[in-house]
């Protein structure tokens, strides 16, 4: 008997215009729509994520989307996040994001982290936050809206989120130490130290 995969998040902040479900399992009959990502994997069903997604709309029929799975470890993120961008859906596997426009599946972008460690909606700012080993990309309503330059030698930690500005930390392999840093959330550039 299969074992059965750990919850997944699923985190609705934003203003979205669609619906979808996370399927326990591929549907043994597919739906006329179905789509795979990234279009070029291998074994993409082993242990991909599947989820039926409903746009809004008088015509639109809903569609399978097969995600495959980037690593088989719960320390990285698995689930479903709403967009800045309402017809958009954010599916995450094992790591590996998913940005897909539910009313064109056939267009999507895949997040360049592999893996993404954490995902943050920052909903008055209008972004998606993806934290790296390194750097943090934000997603914003018309698509990626920036990224930070390197923040840490292996691993960042969002500490705080103020109106405009992110803080965090990231190690330091020279000093061995945990750095803090500051980031402006309209930009992505590194601010000084206040």
């Amino acid at each position: 008997m299969k074992e059965k995969p750990a919850p997944t998040p699923v985190n609705f902040s934003f203003l979205h215009l669609w619906q979808a479900e996370i399927l326990a399992s591929r549907p043994l009959i597919l739906p006329p729509r179905h789509f795979v990502y990234p279009r070029e994997a291998e074994e993409v069903e082993r242990g991909a994520l599947e989820v039926l997604v409903r746009p809004d709309g008088v015509n639109a029929a809903a569609f399978l989307a097969t995600c495959a799975l980037g690593f088989r470890d719960s320390s990285v993120p698995s689930g479903l996040w709403s967009a800045p961008d309402p017809k958009e859906i954010c599916a995450v596997s094992g790591g590996y994001v998913y940005m897909i426009d539910t009313t064109a599946p056939e267009r999507f972008t895949m997040i360049v982290y592999r893996p993404v460690l954490e995902i943050r909606a920052l909903v008055a700012e209008r972004l998606l936050l993806f934290v790296g080993h390194h750097a943090i990309l934000a997603w914003g309503p018309h698509g990626q809206a920036w990224q930070t330059e390197k923040l840490s030698d292996e691993g960042v930690t969002i500490t705080d989120s103020t109106p405009g500005v992110l803080r965090g930390t990231g190690w330091n392999l020279m000093t061995d130490r945990e750095t803090p840093f500051a980031v402006d959330l309209k930009t992505g550039l590194r601010l000084p130290r206040l």
